[in-house]
């Protein structure tokens, strides 16, 4: 939980200064409590004192009073003498829904939008046909490659050295898909405690291999544009010096759910600050190479920063069910990295890395024809959103595999339960938040075939006319597990 303490100027540019239609009061506090529905203020952040924050939006010290008084009333604050006005999220019912969700097999008429993963696609069966054909080679060994196969290692370091930042074999580590690397990587770099920076929202298997690594989580809201989604370095720079974290989880790369892209030119300034602050940083590039609009593969974040730990994938740009990954490892903390390995297990499948050997010697072919599908599907699923649900903001990214919509009003809890009504799985935004919050917004996966694309919009608008009659705030349930 965060410990931030918010400045007046900060709360300013988060919730404007006017301006306060009457009573002001009563703008102040909807002001502030949609901020901290929508995650710009962090849950546990200590508000600037009533005063302070007076002078900074331009109201009277009695007004700010009566805001925070409200506040109080509603449950987005408390005051405890020597700690001023904390944030925190209102009791609702059924609890705080679990990051880590519930898995549940979906009806064969349901639209599974839980999930940022595709079918196994045509040509997967040749990789594993000649896969087969090459495993004999292995059988007379252990079939223990603790650090991975060195074909794959040697194609894995062959592309970061071609993307800008040189790298050895053996600083590739294989792991049981992206999230066993960054499993292993909190474990090594905290031993069981520590804080680790994260944006919010974030991927909602990530939030939990951390807390069960040990990490106590401080969150860094990403802000919102009309562009969309960006990292502000400066106000990441401010929690990390306040909270003295030294180690963050990010997502640079088509940012999981946002779709957001750290440009290129940010990304020294990123490093620069990381550095500074003696952070040692895991990158996931999971969906990297997912970018739609024809921009260069971005550099990776290791070129800026060199004591980091990179996180990479085959399941999204080939398939979910192929569970390898790998770990981008400084040559000093190689040791460290394998010793942590070796407590959780003894290697990927030999036949699976097998298969992603196959495939990355396709890769430019799959993946191209990868991304003009996804691209199409991203285009038609942000038209159908616009036109059957016109009131709500379509942030469409440059990459990925999802939209992040924004909703009028906080009922992401309740969308999600009415749309299991109308035949659509969803995931609720509280879901990708770290410390609560985000009730404003819902993941949309462009993923599923194209006839079950076509069906999304009308059944998301059938969903949120009935979500709209929900008199609960979040409804009571638990959701389900989500990539």
């Amino acid at each position: 939980m965060s410990t931030a303490v918010m400045s007046g100027p900060r709360l300013a540019d988060i919730i404007g200064t006017g301006p306060w239609p009457g009573p002001a009061y009563d703008s102040l506090t909807a002001g502030i409590s949609r901020a901290i529905g929508d995650g710009r203020i962090p849950v546990g952040a200590r508000l600037p004192s009533e005063r302070e924050a007076a002078a900074a939006t331009g109201l009277s010290r009695t007004t700010t009073s009566r805001a925070f008084a409200k506040l109080r009333e509603q449950g987005f604050v408390v005051t405890r003498r020597g700690s001023g006005s904390v944030v925190q999220l209102p009791e609702v019912p059924g609890g705080r829904i679990d990051h880590l969700l519930t898995p549940a097999g979906a009806d064969e008429a349901e639209i599974d939008l839980t999930c940022t993963a595709s079918v196994a696609p045509p040509w997967l069966l040749g990789a594993y046909e000649r896969a087969v054909a090459q495993i004999h080679a292995y059988l007379p060994g252990t079939g223990y490659y603790p650090s991975g196969l060195p074909v794959l290692k040697e194609l894995i370091a062959e592309s970061y050295t071609a993307r800008g930042v040189r790298t050895a074999p053996d600083q590739i580590l294989i792991t049981s898909g992206a999230f066993g690397a960054v499993s292993i990587a909190v474990r090594a770099l905290n031993e069981g405690r520590g804080r680790v920076l994260i944006e919010s929202p974030t991927y909602p298997n990530a939030i939990a291999t951390l807390e069960g690594a040990g990490a106590s989580l401080i969150p860094y809201p990403l802000e919102l544009s009309s562009a969309g989604h960006h990292w502000d370095i400066d106000a990441m720079d401010h929690i990390a010096r306040q909270t003295r974290v030294r180690s963050a989880y990010l997502i640079p790369d088509f940012h999981n759910p946002t779709g957001a892209l750290l440009p290129e030119e940010q990304r020294p300034e990123l490093g620069a600050m990381l550095r500074r602050n003696s952070m040692v940083p895991i990158f996931d590039e999971s969906l990297v190479e997912l970018g739609l609009d024809g921009d260069p593969t971005p550099t990776p974040m290791a070129a800026f920063v060199p004591d980091s730990i990179t996180a990479g994938s085959t399941s999204k740009i080939f398939w979910g069910g192929l569970r390898v990954g790998w770990m981008r490892i400084p040559t000093h903390r190689i040791e460290a990295m394998a010793s942590t390995r070796l407590s959780l297990d003894l290697g990927a499948p030999v036949l699976e890395q097998l298969v992603a050997v196959e495939l990355m010697r396709d890769h430019d072919m799959i993946v191209g024809e990868y991304r003009v599908k996804l691209r199409a599907a991203r285009d038609s699923l942000a038209a159908q959103v616009r036109a059957h649900l016109p009131s709500w903001q379509v942030i469409v990214p440059s990459g990925g595999m999802a939209l992040w919509c924004r909703l009028p009003e906080d009922r992401s809890g309740a969308l999600a339960v009415a749309a299991r009504r109308h035949g659509l799985g969803l995931v609720s935004g509280p879901n990708f938040a770290p410390a609560g919050g985000l009730d404003r917004w819902i993941r949309l996966p462009y993923t599923v075939s194209e006839t079950q694309l076509g069906e999304v919009g009308p059944r998301l608008a059938a969903a949120w006319d009935d979500a709209l009659k929900f008199t609960d705030r979040v409804p009571a349930g638990r959701a389900r597990i989500v990539a």
